[in-house]
């Protein structure tokens, strides 16, 4: 079949095709060489509806600049066709990555999830609904590193157009149950179709895999249960959490856009951005400060705070010397806060020393690196006695305060938020007295410990994403 030709540009090869549309690799004859993709639209095949959307696409890219979106360069048209010409992705498509895969492990998979989420962000900033979110439509490029972009726009709507909608549109395994079965719908579909996208790195699989539209649209109609977790796979608590509250079939029990965005999952406060840098530097120059004033432990929690900023950005900056110098700083940030670690548990152990309680167990008391005071901390476990799960919880914590010192930050983040899981509740039933006042302590501090934890164990984030960026630029096949 011969490839077509298209003024200005040379094409390439055919790299894919959809309905009324087929897509081409080419680059712009003068110039630059750039290379592009091209979408050329046969006009004798469109529809009235065809034509509607693909106005409301071309519209919507002339609006639409944003990492996370497929761009487009340009667009005209001849007698026969209409051609869109639009960034080239390097590496692919989301689902052809999953299937070369299999799954993807949870950070991949949060990667990819926080990149969508800044995409989804900017359209909701834009009143835009996508209504077609799906693997093949998110779109991968290699260099500098993985990063993935929103493409396809041939079914969005914004969002005051689409409220009293009954027409089905997208792909039937990733629409959401109102849409699939003509109820009225709303820009939540968008939710339901990540939440599959969701499950489906995370497993290799959809949650309602189908061999027809029929069997598909039967499942949904029954509400079958979704299997939470397969056999044989693991993810964090707050993974799940996230993914359970995307696949909710009745929208008015969905997670909102608002929630969804500030997910612990997606934590995309901590997202690579120049306000974000900022931030990172100044939270540095506190600590720089704090730990000259020999104020170990605030110091330590300052430099964990400003390293959540500045590995995303590390790990995302696409200039290699700016990222080589970056990395620099970054390993000096986190040899000191793992030194302050070390002091401030060496202060608490030389301070308070380690006792025996009464029931035979050793206290370490670290008042320096987390834990209230020794006189203090006997008090709580001991006026903790008479409420059930307290003492255990107050326990769990001192666990996660062992693991911090070890280095295994994994463990350490789950035993404080499982502990915290239940002081809190607690701490809101408590009546105002002495036991109030050194449980909410207690809390505060555990939070803070929590979160430098997290400051810790993202470093680790270094060199799983770099190790699985490089696996992923030898896998990725151009589409």
């Amino acid at each position: 079949m011969s490839l077509p030709s298209v003024s200005d540009y040379s094409i390439l090869e055919k790299i894919g095709s959809g309905s009324y549309a087929t897509v081409y690799k080419a680059f712009k004859k003068n110039g630059s060489k750039e290379v592009v993709a091209i979408k050329c639209v046969d006009k004798s095949t469109l529809s009235k509806s065809a034509i509607d959307n693909l106005i409301t696409e071309i519209n919507l890219l002339k609006i639409l600049k944003h990492r996370h979106i497929v761009e487009m360069r340009d667009f005209f048209w001849d007698d026969g066709h209409i051609y869109i010409v639009m960034e080239y992705c390097d590496g692919g498509d989301l689902s052809s990555f999953i299937k070369r895969k299999h799954k993807l492990p949870e950070n991949v998979c949060r990667k990819f999830l926080q990149q969508l989420a800044l995409a989804l962000r900017y359209l909701r900033s834009h009143e835009v609904c996508h209504m077609d979110l799906k693997p093949q439509n998110l779109l991968l490029t290699k260099k500098p590193q993985l990063t993935l972009k929103v493409g396809d726009f041939g079914f969005a709507q914004y969002l005051s157009s689409q409220e009293k909608k009954f027409t089905i549109r997208g792909s039937p395994l990733y629409m959401a149950p109102e849409m699939l079965l003509q109820h009225k719908y709303d820009a939540r579909v968008d939710l339901w179709s990540v939440g599959v996208i969701m499950y489906e790195c995370l497993f290799g699989k959809a949650p309602y895999s189908s061999s027809s539209f029929q069997e598909l649209a039967e499942k949904i109609k029954d509400q079958r249960p979704i299997e939470q977790l397969p056999k044989g796979c693991h993810v964090s608590s707050e993974c799940k959490a996230l993914l359970m509250s995307l696949l909710k079939h009745n929208p008015n029990e969905r997670i909102t856009f608002e929630e969804f965005f500030s997910h612990d999952f997606l934590d995309l406060v901590h997202a690579p951005t120049q306000d974000n840098y900022d931030k990172a530097v100044a939270l540095v120059q506190r600590a720089v400060k704090l730990d000259t004033e020999k104020n170990h432990r605030e110091a330590f929690h300052l430099y964990c705070d400003a390293l959540r900023y500045f590995i995303p950005l590390l790990i995302n900056e696409p200039d290699p010397q700016r990222k080589k110098a970056l990395r620099l700083r970054v390993n000096d940030y986190i040899k000191r806060a793992e030194r302050l670690k070390q002091v401030c548990y060496e202060d608490g152990t030389e301070k308070t020393g380690s006792s025996a309680t009464s029931d035979g167990k050793t206290e370490r008391p670290l008042n320096k690196s987390g834990s209230l005071d020794r006189n203090a901390h006997n008090d709580l476990r001991v006026l903790s006695r008479s409420t059930t799960g307290m003492k255990d919880a107050l326990e769990i914590g001192e666990v996660g305060e062992l693991y911090l010192a070890e280095g295994n930050y994994a463990l350490a983040l789950e035993k404080f938020q499982s502990s915290l899981s239940v002081l809190v509740p607690l701490l809101g039933k408590e009546p105002p007295g002495h036991r109030r006042e050194l449980l909410l302590k207690q809390i505060q501090l555990w939070m803070k410990m929590a979160e430098s934890t997290k400051g810790l164990l993202a470093t680790m984030d270094i060199e799983d994403t770099q190790q699985g960026s490089a696996e992923s630029q030898e896998q990725c096949t151009i589409q």
